[in-house]
């Protein structure tokens, strides 16, 4: 073995100088290379499998929002319908085939399973899904309990088959399962499942003294019903497919079996009666924790998230569910590593044709001084190489003298490419400076939106309850005291809180543009006409400087209705006492953008103003939101487009915004010029 080490040893070198550095640097790059390549394999798996994880823990978040917002719901409207009274008056009548009546419709109109009322000890007085079915003892139900002594509660409960069947044949039906066998489930004895998961809430009804006379309680039952799991999977993963399936799904389980879920079994049907594995059973159900891994899900690959249910007793009854199809991570890592490949096997590819000329470039000038030292040694004393000694080392030595007024005219040519390229530097820069700032504005915006469905969805719910029961003390209240007016103030309070609520989801779902070739003339000339008979123009002048023949461009008409539109009722809020309002279209100098001019003669923007423009909920005006300009911005950067902002306080603002133009198509002659 050492001799044959020797034996290559000798070989590589007794090789050419050439030879000898390509392959050395080969063996070299080849090495970083690969090594490069396993370090990164491995790094970016786990970077893009725990980027992964994260989202699925999100989105279990997100679940969880839609699964207590539906439970909540509930008990808003039991509680609301609880307080009435009318309710109240009909219990102490004994009027109770008015209260069935009346607890049929509220049932009907607000799409509840179950909705009963109780006497004081508990005992069924009307039950509005069967109202032949009274007299049952429900003081033993956590619920019932706890409203009977003054308390609105609402939880997930397990309902058994005998108390479904008082409340009707068909939610006993709808609770029935069979328990269908599933790979890698704990085993089993049982072969079906009678009892139902419901989502149910209970509130106390009280007299004039505020004593007890009653409850209330409501529900829905979760099993084969798909309104949340499904609201999930709209709300979490907007639908999303990857090669034709769906990215997302969600389940409910009872226990460890799926009575609520988008899962899809082989056949397409929904994957109902199945089970979760052994594994996430042990973990969920019999610890309470929470379990995100990679999983096999009924037929796919899935990373999933699962969380533990629990009764009001905190006791757990079952488990919530998220996943996210696996494939596309897998494909995405794929791709980045055969990326990665290509670009390493092209890096060695230039490395080494590169090391091919620069190895050219020694050898070259060592040729030479051993020509010449050839020359020197048959004694042709004119020859201008002097060399001291006869290796390599001393012809360099020659070599590096000789290069010495050549290494001055090329530093002189290196100045003057180094002045050009740090011109060329600092363009770069300012151009780098502005893609920064208008990622990070469009970060915000994304992070904002996000933001802002959450916070409006956390925010409805107890608006929802304060306009309700603003609503109910209303219908008590004298209309011409002092309490209806101050009622009839948080109504209309509570309602602009709704619009600024309304206001946050439109931001936040900015819808992708539905884009086809428009005449922008026509949709300048549209609002123009529109918007010149209306009360806030009365005393402004609209003068247009539409440029004729502009060619179509490639936008959404209706989203670009809603920002010339907000650009143009800024504008004339910007002249209260009246003015000019100049709107103008071109082309740009550049002839690659189209651009819409709103110029006014209004009170101006304050110069420390304008770098917060477009940024969500900065408002200088007095009962604004601050979304106005945000969405609009958000519109234009959907188009590729951008706005952009010319105003000196006192003497008018000029917004500007650019779009660019079409490349495949050209419109023809759409627009006049009118002054």
């Amino acid at each position: 073995m050492t001799l044959r080490k020797n034996i290559i040893t000798s070989k590589f070198l007794n090789l050419p100088l050439r030879r000898k550095l390509i392959l050395s640097f080969l063996m070299v790059i080849s090495m970083g290379g690969i090594l490069t390549l396993i370090l990164g394999t491995r790094i970016e798996h786990r970077t893009i499998t725990g980027l992964a994880q994260a989202q699925v823990r999100h989105d279990l978040a997100s679940a969880w929002m839609v699964y207590n917002e539906k439970l909540n719901d509930i008990r808003d409207i039991v509680a609301a319908n609880a307080s009435r009274e009318s309710l109240q008056h009909l219990i102490q009548g004994e009027d109770f085939e008015t209260l069935s009546t009346y607890l049929r419709r509220i049932r009907a109109d607000f799409d509840l399973d179950i909705l009963t009322l109780t006497d004081s000890r508990g005992k069924v007085i009307v039950r509005a899904a069967r109202p032949d079915t009274t007299g049952d003892d429900q003081s033993g139900d956590p619920l019932v309990s706890l409203a009977i002594r003054g308390d609105v509660v609402a939880a997930t409960q397990i309902v058994s088959r005998d108390e479904l069947l008082r409340e009707g044949d068909a939610l006993a039906e709808q609770a029935f399962l069979e328990i269908i066998p599933t790979p890698k489930a704990a085993p089993s004895t049982q072969d079906s499942v009678t009892a139902g998961m419901m989502l149910k809430a209970a509130a106390p009804l009280y007299d004039r003294n505020r004593t007890v006379i009653g409850s209330l309680y409501g529900g829905v039952l979760l099993n084969r019903d798909y309104t949340i799991v499904d609201r999930i999977k709209e709300l979490v993963f907007k639908g999303e497919k990857y090669n034709g399936t769906e990215i997302g799904t969600a389940t409910i389980f009872q226990h460890d079996l799926r009575i609520s879920t988008n899962v899809q079994r082989e056949n397409g049907e929904r994957a109902i009666g199945t089970r979760v594995s052994q594994e996430v059973s042990q973990a969920v159900l019999k610890q309470g924790r929470t379990w995100t891994d990679r999983a096999f899900v009924v037929n796919d690959w899935y990373l999933t998230a699962y969380e533990p249910i629990k009764n009001i007793d905190q006791e757990i009854i079952g488990i919530l569910y998220v996943g996210m199809l696996e494939k596309p991570y897998i494909d995405l890592r794929n791709r980045v590593m055969a990326t990665f490949a290509g670009m390493a096997a092209l890096c060695v590819v230039i490395l080494l044709i590169s090391l091919f000329f620069i190895t050219s470039t020694f050898i070259r000038p060592l040729q030479v001084m051993v020509e010449a030292t050839g020359t020197i040694a048959r004694g042709d004393l004119s020859h201008q190489v002097e060399v001291t000694y006869q290796d390599e080392v001393g012809q360099l030595a020659k070599a590096f003298n000789q290069m010495t007024t050549e290494l001055n005219k090329a530093n002189a040519k290196l100045l003057q490419w180094g002045k050009t390229l740090e011109k060329r530097v600092d363009e770069r820069t300012r151009e780098l400076v502005t893609m920064q700032n208008s990622l990070i504005q469009s970060a915000k915006l994304a992070s904002l939106g996000k933001m802002a469905a959450g916070v409006a969805h956390e925010i409805n719910n107890p608006l929802t309850s304060i306009l309700i029961n603003a609503h109910l003390l209303m219908e008590k209240a004298d209309r011409e005291s002092d309490t209806y007016e101050n009622l009839d103030m948080i109504a209309e309070e509570t309602t602009r809180c709704s619009q600024i609520v309304k206001g946050l989801l439109e931001f936040s779902r900015q819808s992708p543009p539905q884009k086809n070739l428009v005449n922008i003339n026509d949709i300048l000339i549209h609002i123009v006409n529109i918007l010149k008979n209306q009360a806030v123009f009365q005393n402004i002048t609209i003068q247009k400087n539409l440029k004729p023949d502009l060619p179509a461009v490639e936008v959404d008409a209706d989203k670009m209705k809603q920002v010339f539109w907000n650009l143009m009722i800024n504008a004339a809020e910007a002249m209260p006492d009246g003015g000019i309002l100049r709107v103008a279209s071109r082309i740009s100098g550049s002839k690659q953008r189209l651009e819409i001019c709103f110029t006014d003669t209004g009170t101006g923007i304050l110069e420390k103003h304008l770098p917060k423009l477009f940024d969500p909920f900065f408002t200088t005006k007095k009962g604004g939101t601050g979304l106005g300009l945000a969405v609009i911005y958000g519109i234009a950067k959907q188009h590729g487009g951008t706005i952009e902002v010319k105003s000196q306080p006192e003497q008018g603002s000029a917004f500007t915004v650019s779009l660019p133009l079409s490349r495949s198509h050209e419109s023809e002659s759409g627009g006049s010029h009118v002054t």
